[in-house]
């Protein structure tokens, strides 16, 4: 007999190393390195079922004889979702969802589950029978077809697929698979590896799309080897938290859409609601006039978003100057404020500056700089600003204002929402169809400072 081979693997990110040590040289965590047992087996689980469902046959074939439809996509009947997928889900494809306990990723998939009007094997190795059935009770749809097996074992699984031959499986979650080809415990990095492989050579020959539930690490990164995700087709992230309402679904990778794009929720009793106007949710409905407050006008793919800006300037107490930025990026906060006070004249390098986005969104979008410098302006001179005014315009190292893409889906809707008056840095030649709202061209950061104080 052979002597079994072995190598450890680091729980926290996946890296194999030849021989223990303390600290994993990937992630530099400790004391997460742990002993596995390789693999040996060259029999693959799904071998021996292959035989019992349709599979694709493997063949070449010519690149112009490859038809496309576009209607071979699976709608999963939530928009949200669909949005983030691209249409939909491809036959033959994988989705891995990731997101922290409890933000409501199960819901999200159980409500698929239950909406879509095909056959749907739900696998659960976390949930009981009961539990997933009270959870499906508070959800006000229903799907005859939908099957729940709780099992781990992944030879169990397989015969149940055979069995039920469905239209989509769905797996909650990944970590909990067990393989009994494979020597070490449920949740290793080899079961992880070897079960996720089975799956997606599953849903490859058979074009039946497969989801997958994936847990976090605690800097926010699916759990298990790196490998997994470029495994997969899609890779999903559930964000919000849980002492909020709203949560947020965005595509970290996708080969079949966007990864710009993104969906939103309202967490009720009754489950996931879509949330069809974000724009109204992300903004402040209080009559108040404060400073330090501003509206920006951003893109999430093809969505506009009107999000609201906060700024607070104070002197600073402590000595050295604090800047802080929640849901913006602070070294270009740092490049915002050496702009005001090199070109507008403004001191803010003895000010703390502290700057968030509402709503719990993290923009990377440009062109909310100007609306980020009318915020912090308000705040230094404690003005408030109209709230029925509107920024969108990004800006350079020498205080120009410069054109941003897209701007006519900005326009329309802030004039949707009310807005009497957006400001931009694009040619407004072309805009002199809308009527409802006033729009303000600005060259440099000179005349933003006139328009708003003089």
């Amino acid at each position: 007999m052979s002597k079994a081979k072995k190598s450890f693997f680091c729980q926290n990110c996946g890296n194999e190393s030849s021989q223990w040590q303390g600290q994993c040289n990937s992630c530099k965590e400790w004391n997460t390195i742990i002993e596995e047992i390789l693999d040996s087996s060259k029999n693959k689980i799904w071998d021996s079922f292959s035989e019992k469902i349709p599979i694709n046959p493997s063949k070449s074939i010519k690149l112009n004889e490859i038809v496309i439809n576009n209607e071979s996509r699976l709608s999963t009947n939530d928009v949200e979702l669909d949005r983030v997928l691209g249409g939909g889900l491809i036959p033959g494809s994988v989705t891995l969802i990731g997101g922290e306990p409890g933000i409501g990723k199960s819901t999200l998939l159980l409500q698929v589950s239950l909406k879509l009007n095909k056959k749907v094997l739900y696998i659960s190795g976390e949930e009981s029978h009961k539990q997933i059935k009270l959870r499906a009770d508070r959800i006000n749809h229903n799907n005859p077809d939908c099957f729940i097996l709780n099992e781990i074992e992944t030879e169990k699984i397989f015969k149940q697929i055979v069995e039920i031959n469905p239209s989509l499986i769905i797996i909650d979650s990944i970590q909990t698979l067990y393989s009994k080809s494979i020597n070490s415990s449920a949740g290793s990095v080899s079961q992880l590896r070897g079960s996720s492989s089975e799956l997606i050579t599953f849903s490859k020959k058979t074009n039946i799309p497969v989801i997958l539930v994936g847990h976090i690490t605690k800097d926010g990164s699916i759990a298990g080897p790196k490998v997994l995700e470029h495994m997969v087709d899609t890779v999903i992230q559930f964000e919000g938290d849980r002492n909020h309402l709203y949560r947020i679904i965005r595509a970290k990778k996708n080969r079949y859409g966007s990864t710009n794009e993104i969906g939103i929720y309202e967490m009720t009793n009754n489950g996931l609601n879509v949330v069809n106007n974000p724009s109204q949710l992300l903004l402040s409905n209080t009559n108040l006039s404060l400073s330090g407050h501003s509206i920006a006008s951003t893109m999430k793919g093809l969505r506009p978003l009107m999000i609201e800006i906060q700024s607070l300037v104070s002197s600073a107490v402590y000595g050295t100057p604090q800047r802080s930025a929640t849901g913006f990026n602070s070294k270009r906060l740092n490049m915002i404020l050496a702009i005001l006070e090199k070109k507008a004249g403004f001191n803010l390098g003895s000010k703390d500056v502290f700057l968030n986005i509402t709503g719990g969104l993290n923009i990377e979008d440009p062109s909310i700089d100007l609306s980020v410098i009318a915020s912090i302006l308000s705040s230094y001179n404690d003005i408030p600003l109209s709230k029925k005014m509107c920024f969108t315009s990004e800006v350079g190292l020498s205080g120009e204002l410069r054109p941003v893409p897209k701007i006519e889906q900005r326009i329309k809707e802030a004039e949707k929402l009310g807005f009497d008056t957006i400001v931009i840095a694009n040619p407004i030649k072309t805009f002199s169809k809308y009527n409802s709202i006033k729009i303000k061209q600005l060259n440099k950061i000179e005349d933003l400072i006139n328009l708003l104080f003089n």
